[in-house]
C-alpha cells in the first residue's frame, strides 16, 4: 500500500515504541498525530519530525471525542495504532494491588477500546475511498501467556487481544484490517521504570545480560504491517528477543 497522503493516529506517542513509531511512520511518508498525556514531549517530538502533537489522555472520554472530531475535521484517518498501555508491579495474585490492575485495565484495554471507537467511522470512510484502513494494536507476549508475577498484566493484556481479535471477526468483509503487533522483552526509557515505580536498578535489571528488542524493532513491525497490499491482513505478529523463548525464559550471557 502506498503511504502517500495517508494519516496515522499513534497513541502513547510520548516515549518508547510509541515515539518510534511515529519517527518511523514520518520517515516513511505518512502524515502523523502524535498522542499521548505529556504534551511537553510531544512538543519536542513534533519539532524534530514534523508530526502533529496533540495531547490526549485516553482514560478520558470527553478528550477522545475531542479528538475523533478533531481528526474529522482536519482530514480524516487512516489508521489508528493503539500503544497506549503499561504495566505496574510484579506481585503475586496474593499480593496484588487493586487499583494497580484498575489502572492496567483502564488504560491497557479501556483506552484502546475508547480510541478505537471513537476512530472507527473515520476509518470505514478511509477504507471505503482508498481500498483499507487499519487498526493496529500493541499488545504484548504478555496476552499469550502466563508468568508469576504479571497475573495483572497479563490479564489487561490479553483482554486488549481479545478486543482486537473480536472486532477483526465483527469488521470482516469491511475495508477495516484489525492487526494485532505482540512484543516480549522491549527495553524503553520507561516501561520498566513505571512498572517498577522508579526503581532505576531493578528496572535495569530487566535487560542484563542479553539484547532485548528496542522501540524501532516493534516501530519496523508497524510499518511492514500497514504497507502489507489490501488483500493481506497480519493478524497477530509476534516479535521476541532471540535470546527470549517465552515470557518467563530468557538466555542471559554468564
Amino acid at each position: 500500500m502506498s503511504t502517500a497522503e495517508r494519516r496515522a493516529l499513534v497513541t502513547g506517542a510520548s516515549s518508547g515504541i510509541g515515539a518510534a513509531t511515529v519517527r518511523r511512520l514520518m520517515a516513511d511518508g505518512w502524515d502523523v498525530v502524535a498522542a499521548a498525556r505529556r504534551k511537553e514531549r510531544l512538543t519536542a517530538l513534533a519539532a524534530e519530525t514534523g508530526a502533529e502533537a496533540y495531547a490526549l489522555d485516553v482514560t478520558d472520554d470527553d478528550g477522545v471525542a475531542r479528538l475523533a472530531q478533531h481528526l474529522a475535521a482536519t482530514g480524516g484517518l487512516d489508521a489508528v495504532v493503539n500503544n497506549a498501555g503499561g504495566a505496574l508491579g510484579l506481585d503475586r495474585v496474593e499480593d496484588s494491588d487493586v487499583a494497580g490492575w484498575r489502572w492496567m485495565y483502564e488504560v491497557n484495554v479501556l483506552g484502546t477500546l475508547r480510541v478505537t471507537q471513537a476512530v472507527l467511522p473515520l476509518l470505514r470512510a478511509a477504507g471505503a475511498e482508498r481500498g483499507v484502513a487499519d487498526v493496529v494494536t500493541i499488545t504484548s507476549t504478555a496476552a499469550h501467556g502466563a508468568y508469576e508475577g504479571g497475573a495483572g498484566y497479563t490479564a489487561a493484556k490479553h483482554g486488549e487481544h481479545m478486543l482486537s481479535q473480536t472486532l477483526r471477526w465483527e469488521t470482516a468483509g469491511e475495508p477495516v484490517r484489525v492487526i494485532e503487533i505482540s512484543p516480549g522483552a522491549v527495553a524503553t526509557e520507561e516501561f520498566s521504570l513505571v512498572r517498577f515505580g522508579g526503581d532505576a536498578a531493578r528496572a535495569a535489571q530487566v535487560y542484563e545480560g542479553y539484547t532485548p528488542l528496542s522501540a524501532q524493532d516493534v516501530a519496523d513491525a508497524v510499518a511492514w504491517a500497514v504497507t502489507r497490499p489490501d488483500h493481506v491482513n497480519i493478524d497477530q505478529l509476534t516479535i521476541r528477543p532471540r535470546a527470549q523463548a517465552h515470557n518467563s525464559k530468557i538466555v542471559r550471557a554468564g
